[in-house]
C-alpha cells in the first residue's frame, strides 16, 4: 500500500510539482488549496503525512495546524514557509510538526525529510504493536492457575501493580517469578516505559557496579567507551533484580545506597544521575534465614521486602497441574505442527503424582518433549519422559493402562480423572499440612493459605479424620 501525502498549498505550481515529484517516487498524493479545504480532505483522503504552507488565504497556518493535529493526531506535518515566517514555522514544530522547510523548497530535501518521517511512523507503529504484545503476553489472566493458592497470588499481584512499593517476589526455581513481576509492571502505571532485567547470580564480582551503574570511558582497563548502566536504561520503569540472594555483600552496600538515595554515579565518574525507577526483586532463598546468617544485609532486606510475595511450588498446587498441562500443549501445537486434543487421565495421573523439583518450568519442558515424541491426537503416558512413566509404558514396551479406551479416545472420562487427581493431590496436601503441624488445625490452615473453616469443610467432604 502506498503511503499516502496531501499537499496544502496556495500556489498551484507548488502543488503540481510536488504531486508529479512524490508520484514519482511511489506515493499517492492529494492536494488542496486553502485552510478549510485542507482540514476536509485530511479527513477523507486518511494521509500519513501533511505537507503544509504556512501562508494561506483563508486561516494562518498555525490554526490550520491546531485543527490538523485535532483531527487527525497521528499524522506528521511538515510546514512549508517563506523566510518571513521562520518564526511561526519554529512555533509550529513547537506545536507539533515534524520539521518544516523554507522556500524555494529544495526537491531531494524534501524528500529526504518526507522518507525519514515515514521511517519514524513506521517505528513507533512497530514500537506500538510490539507494546501491545508484552501487555497481552504479560496479562495475570497468562498466569495460568486456579488453586487457592494461586488466587491469592493473584490478588495479591493486582493491588501491587496499582501502588509504586518495592516488590520481594519469592520462591523455588521454576515458580514463574520473573513472569509475575512482568505482569505486575505491565498491570502498572510504568507499563509504557522499560522493563529492565538483571540477573545477579551471572555477574561477576567486579563487575556488578558496572552493570548496575554503568561506566565513564577509561574508568578501569577495559573500559574503551562509556557505558550506561541497568538503572539509567530503566529510567521512568521497572528494574527487575533477579536471584537478589546471590549479589555479594559489597554489592549490597552499593544496591542499598541506590535504594536509598534515588540516584547513582558512574564509576569513575563523579556527576549524580537521577533514577526513577520501580524496584522488583526475586529470589529463591529464604532471605529471613539468609539475613539471621548474616550472609544478607538486615537493611537490604527491608528496603527489597516493603511488599512481598511468595509463590508456591508446583507440588503444592497439585490441582493447577491438568491446566498448566493443557496451557502448554495449545502453545506448542502451532510450533510443533500437530494435532493435539489433550492429556489422557493415565498422563495426568503420573503429572500429578511426580513431585516437580524444576516446577512449572521443568512441567513445560516434560509436555514439550512429549509432544515432540507423540504422534498426535491425546498426549499419553508413554509419551511422557522415563522418571514419570509406570513399568510397562516404555513406547516400545507393553501396552500400559494408556492403552484403553481405543486409538484417538481417552481411556476414561477425562473430567472425571481429572476431578480425581484434584481431589487426591488436595487430600495429600491436608494430611501433609496436618502432620507438619502434629494436628493443630489453625497452623496446618494457615500453611495451606486458607481459613480453618474452610479446612474443617474440606476435611469433612474428603473424609479426612486426624489422627487418622
Amino acid at each position: 500500500m502506498k503511503p499516502k501525502i496531501l499537499i496544502i498549498d496556495d500556489e498551484r505550481s507548488i502543488r503540481d510539482i510536488f504531486s508529479l515529484l512524490l508520484e514519482d517516487h511511489g506515493y499517492e498524493v492529494a492536494a488542496a488549496e486553502t485552510g478549510t479545504g485542507g482540514v476536509e480532505r485530511a479527513r477523507a483522503f486518511d494521509p500519513d503525512i501533511i505537507l503544509l504552507d504556512m501562508h494561506l488565504p483563508d486561516i494562518p497556518g498555525l490554526e490550520v495546524l491546531a485543527r490538523l493535529k485535532e483531527a487527525r493526531p497521528a499524522t506528521g506535518i511538515i510546514i512549508i514557509t517563506a523566510y518571513g515566517t521562520i518564526r511561526s514555522a519554529v512555533e509550529a514544530t513547537k506545536l507539533g510538526a515534524y520539521a518544516y522547510l523554507e522556500k524555494p523548497v529544495d526537491n531531494e530535501e524534501m524528500l529526504l525529510v518526507v522518507a525519514r518521517l515515514l521511517e519514524l511512523q513506521s517505528l513507533r507503529t512497530e514500537v506500538e504493536t510490539l507494546r501491545s504484545e508484552l501487555h497481552s503476553r504479560y496479562r495475570f489472566s497468562n498466569i495460568v492457575g486456579t488453586s487457592g493458592r494461586m488466587n491469592s497470588v493473584f490478588q495479591l499481584m493486582e493491588k501491587m501493580s496499582a501502588v509504586d512499593g518495592t516488590v520481594l517476589v519469592s520462591g523455588e526455581s521454576g515458580t514463574g517469578k520473573e513472569l509475575v513481576a512482568r505482569a505486575i509492571h505491565f498491570a502498572s502505571p510504568r507499563r509504557d516505559a522499560p522493563f529492565v532485567v538483571v540477573n545477579c547470580g551471572a555477574i561477576p564480582r567486579d563487575l556488578i557496579e558496572s552493570e548496575f551503574f554503568g561506566h565513564v570511558k577509561g574508568a578501569f582497563t577495559d573500559a574503551r567507551t562509556e557505558k550506561t548502566g541497568k538503572f539509567e536504561l530503566a529510567h521512568r520503569g521497572t528494574i527487575f533484580l533477579d536471584e537478589v540472594g546471590e549479589l555479594s555483600q559489597d554489592a549490597q552496600v552499593k544496591l542499598l545506597r541506590a535504594l536509598g538515595e534515588r540516584e547513582i554515579t558512574r564509576v569513575g565518574g563523579t556527576k549524580t544521575i537521577p533514577v526513577d525507577v520501580r524496584v522488583i526483586a526475586a529470589t529463591n532463598k529464604d532471605l529471613e534465614e539468609e539475613v539471621r546468617l548474616g550472609a544478607f544485609r538486615e537493611d537490604l532486606y527491608f528496603r527489597l521486602a516493603v511488599l512481598s510475595i511468595g509463590l508456591p511450588p508446583l507440588r503444592e498446587r497439585a490441582e493447577d497441574i491438568p491446566l498448566l498441562a493443557e496451557h502448554f500443549i495449545r502453545k506448542f501445537a502451532a510450533e510443533l505442527g500437530k494435532d493435539f486434543k489433550g492429556v489422557t487421565a493415565t498422563a495426568l495421573g503420573r503429572l500429578a503424582a511426580y513431585p516437580w523439583p524444576g516446577n512449572v518450568r521443568e512441567l513445560e519442558n516434560v509436555v514439550y518433549e512429549a509432544m515432540v515424541i507423540s504422534d498426535g491426537g491425546w498426549l499419553d503416558e508413554r509419551d511422557l519422559p522415563l522418571r514419570l512413566r509406570a513399568p510397562g509404558t516404555a513406547r516400545d514396551g507393553g501396552e500400559g493402562a494408556g492403552a484403553a479406551g481405543g486409538p484417538g479416545r481417552p481411556p476414561q472420562v477425562l473430567r472425571d480423572a481429572v476431578h480425581g487427581v484434584a481431589e487426591k493431590a488436595e487430600k495429600d496436601l491436608i494430611i501433609d499440612a496436618l502432620r507438619q503441624t502434629a494436628g493443630n488445625r489453625t497452623q496446618a490452615a494457615r500453611i495451606l493459605g486458607i481459613s480453618r473453616k474452610t479446612l474443617f469443610n474440606k476435611m469433612t467432604a474428603l473424609r479426612i479424620r486426624w489422627p487418622g
